[in-house]
């Protein structure tokens, strides 16, 4: 029983996709900018953003066309995991800063 077990769970390991291949961005806010402005990706692939906040204020991550939010303190560090998209623009901001911390996932 234990092999059978064993066995099935090697055929699940290598049907789900390697995670070491989804490419990673790093994105930082500081004093109200995210730098970069724009993240190029790869259309129809899966990705992760790291969002780092440097700044002396709270932050929050926000895209409305990708549902998508995180709160961050000063100091802290996170992530999201973003699913394949369509080739096209996706917009992003901090909430906390929306006039002048904006950008752009540009899908290729």
């Amino acid at each position: 029983m234990r092999s059978v077990i064993l066995l099935a769970l090697l055929v699940v390991a290598q049907s789900l996709p390697a995670r070491a291949d989804n490419p990673v961005y790093v994105l930082t806010a500081r004093d109200g900018r995210l730098t970069p402005a724009t993240l190029d990706v790869p259309a129809g692939q899966r990705f992760k953003i790291v969002i780092k906040n440097a700044g002396r204020d709270a932050i929050e991550f926000e895209s409305l066309s990708l549902k998508k939010e995180k709160a961050l303190a000063p100091g802290a560090e996170s992530f999201v995991v973003i699913a394949p998209l369509k080739p096209g623009n996706y917009d992003f901001f901090d909430e906390f800063h929306p006039d002048t911390a904006k950008g752009r996932i540009v899908a290729r």
